[in-house]
């Protein structure tokens, strides 16, 4: 069981606009957009993510009660209630016979393929605690790294900075993750022209 009462916190309400992904592929939050259209970035332990893509789609309506770490725009999820009510709670991650090739599964690491993407930064993505990340592009694509190494890059990972990214990056239909090695700035070349 995990040691929060979902109970007692408070409870936020939005609908779902896309998933996010682990590099292993696996959802361990997704983007809450709120009835004032912010959006919001909610985490859930990866144990849990399975059995969120299993009841939520993109474009649903979810109750999610969770804790928010300081100067982190973010929630971890500890429960999540469905549109049809069906109630998703961390029990904690070995309560449902876990499949131990996943945890820690060696090979698994690498599974991914080399990716080069581009693309507008819309959000900064943190981890449960509140670390930095990565950043989600606008066209749904996450890029992850070491929390170490996003707070070397926090100017990369600004919303409305245009990045190139280069790692190994994983793809199915929930979203798409890279694992970022390198990244770089682009300078819109008709703003570099403005300077001149």
């Amino acid at each position: 069981m995990h040691w929060i009462d979902p109970a007692c916190l408070p409870e936020t309400r939005g609908k779902v606009v896309l998933f996010l992904l682990n590099p292993h592929g696996d959802a361990d939050g997704f983007v809450l957009q709120h009835p004032d259209g912010t959006q919001q970035q909610v985490h859930v332990p990866p144990h849990l993510g399975k059995q969120v893509a299993r009841h939520v789609m993109p474009g649903d309506t979810v109750r999610v009660r969770g804790v928010k770490p300081r100067g982190a725009d973010l929630i971890a999820a500890v429960s999540l209630t469905t549109r049809q009510g069906v109630e998703i709670v961390d029990e904690g991650p070995h309560s449902h016979g876990h499949d131990p090739k996943h945890e820690h599964g060696g090979g698994h690491d690498r599974d991914g393929k080399p990716m080069d993407v581009q693309g507008e930064v819309v959000m900064p993505l943190y981890g449960p605690k509140g670390e930095l990340r990565g950043a989600l592009l606008e066209d749904g694509t996450s890029l992850r790294m070491s929390p170490h190494a996003a707070a070397e890059l926090v100017e990369y990972l600004t919303p409305g900075v245009h990045v190139q990214a280069w790692g190994r990056g994983v793809k199915n239909k929930a979203g798409c993750t890279v694992d970022v090695h390198d990244i770089a700035e682009l300078v819109d070349e008709a703003a570099a022209h403005a300077h001149h």
